[in-house]
């Protein structure tokens, strides 16, 4: 485990990025006060971004996943009539107004 100042951080971003994608854990400080940790990425979260973003909502509840995913894409709606038959109607409903 190493621990790094902000500066230092900020000045070397890429040095430590590579010592945390190489499992090392590093405390970054700011006044020898540890402020945050830079570290590899956890056993269970994917490395695709797209992936790790839902993953997060699927753990803190904010999205459900499907409970029986679908091999086929969703139905068409079937249209209610032609564009004519339809403002024909329309128009027989407003007569009385």
């Amino acid at each position: 485990m190493r621990s790094v100042g902000i500066k230092t951080l900020n000045n070397n971003l890429s040095a430590y990025v590579q010592f945390a994608a190489s499992g090392e854990t590093i405390l970054i400080t700011n006044r020898d006060r540890v402020v945050a940790e830079l570290g590899p990425i956890q056993d269970k979260r994917s490395s695709d971004l797209s992936d790790a973003f839902l993953a997060d909502l699927v753990r803190s509840g904010v999205l459900t996943p499907p409970l029986m995913p679908s091999s086929t894409p969703p139905l068409k709606p079937n249209p209610i009539g032609n564009f004519d038959d339809v403002m024909k109607e329309l128009d027989e409903c407003r007569e009385d107004r």
